[in-house]
């Protein structure tokens, strides 16, 4: 039987009794799943997704005790953030990042930027190889190693304060330059996935346009999952280089 959230939700808000507030965790838990879906991607296999689903869930219980249902905000989008900062936050505290790690994620990130302005275009895995001296299959181990790292780019435009998201009646108005900004975006989005491989392409596709888990793009593609995440840093690593803070309003 299907729970009437809007019922739900004006109840709690006259009587905020225990039993409703564990029916609104119980109606919400599936989002914490998709929260913590999303940020495996760029995870890889460094930390179990049934412990990003347990960070998360304390995210969803803050978001559902801060909630203002009178202001009209749309819930998920407010508890998507909260859930993805209480993931975040627990992350950042385990300090799992090997400092090896990091440097090669400088590194790689370095001879991208000296390639493009070099050269003028996106670098190649070919060109990369050149630059820092190693084989194609050093390479694809130092990307995947350091997919982990991709998650610092997310947290680079995360509010760390509150969360401030406009109410429902707004959020179809954008202002003239966001317009403008949104529509070169858009452009340079096209232009940088016209670089990507075919195969990256298509995990950045299925991910982001279809909503395809990392188990199912790998059954479609019939490649194993570390693969499909590889695949997935590597586009991202490219994307990044040209987007730069830009991959908030695509990746957001």
């Amino acid at each position: 039987m299907a729970v009437d959230r809007e019922k739900l939700w004006a109840d709690y808000a006259k009587n905020k009794t225990p039993e409703l507030r564990e029916k609104l965790i119980i109606e919400y838990a599936p989002l914490v799943k998709l929260v913590a879906g999303k940020l495996s991607m760029y995870l890889g296999y460094n930390v179990e997704f049934d412990d990003l689903c347990g960070y998360g869930i304390f995210g969803l219980i803050d978001a559902i005790d801060k909630y203002d249902y009178g202001k009209g905000v749309k819930f998920e989008t407010y508890a998507s953030l909260r859930i993805r900062g209480e993931i975040l936050d627990q992350i950042r505290k385990m300090d799992w990042i090997p400092r090896t790690v990091r440097q090669k994620q400088k590194m790689l990130d370095n001879a991208y930027k000296k390639i493009e302005a070099e050269k003028g275009h996106l670098a190649t895995d070919e060109e990369l190889c050149e630059e820092l001296g190693i084989s194609f299959e050093e390479l694809c181990d130092m990307q995947y190693e350091t997919n982990m790292t991709n998650i610092i780019s997310l947290d680079e435009y995360m509010d760390q304060g509150e969360v401030k998201i406009e109410p429902k009646a707004d959020k179809d108005y954008m202002q003239p330059e966001k317009v403008v900004e949104k529509e070169e975006l858009t452009r340079i989005l096209k232009e940088v996935i016209s670089t990507l491989t075919e195969k990256e392409k298509m995990v950045i596709t299925f991910y982001y346009y279809e909503d395809l888990t990392l188990k199912e793009i790998s059954q479609v593609m019939d490649v194993s999952e570390s693969r499909v995440s590889q695949l997935h840093s590597k586009a991202l690593i490219k994307m990044k280089q040209r987007l730069g803070a830009g991959m908030e309003m695509f990746l957001g």
